[in-house]
């Protein structure tokens, strides 16, 4: 199983993981990204997962070409990107609500804080397009396609 999987699966964070290991957080991503990790990296994660070193020194040896976990990448990176759009309108949220406040208190007669409003909501909603699919020429449908054309592969 992958490092990854199995950090998952005990609902820990990479930063959790590092501090149970000994590890360096930087290490658990490298790891994680598939660069190849020392015997003693390996060692550490097998004893904090209670698996048998060997079961993530082979994994490490073999490429991982299972369309299942294929499937599982591209589930975790579509999760990635919409925790980043969350994030993102977490921040802008908050942010234009201490805006619009510090306006209210400092000059109530003149409004300046949806000026940045505007200007990042039109940020956020490009976000939202890109992580939602709204503009079907630049989704996933059209990377596709794209990468078909660019390999001279023909389109079903």
């Amino acid at each position: 199983m992958q490092v990854q999987k199995l950090r998952l699966q005990r609902g820990w964070s990479q930063q959790q993981l590092a501090e149970l290991s000994g590890l360096s957080t930087r290490t658990i991503q490298r790891i994680e990204n598939g660069q190849p990790a020392s015997a003693e990296s390996l060692k550490s994660l097998a004893s904090v997962f209670e698996i048998d070193f060997s079961t993530l020194s082979s994994e490490q040896a073999m490429p991982v070409s299972d369309p299942l976990d294929r499937d599982e990448q591209l589930a975790l990176s579509r999760v990635r990107k919409l925790k980043r759009f969350y994030i993102h309108l977490i921040q802008y949220l908050v942010v234009i609500s201490a805006l619009c406040l510090i306006n209210l208190l400092s000059s109530p007669r003149h409004l300046w804080f949806y000026w940045p409003a505007l200007g990042w909501g039109i940020g956020i909603l490009v976000h939202a397009s890109s992580v939602f699919d709204w503009i079907p020429f630049l989704g996933a449908e059209w990377e596709r396609k794209q990468v078909e054309k660019r390999l001279g592969r023909k389109l079903e």
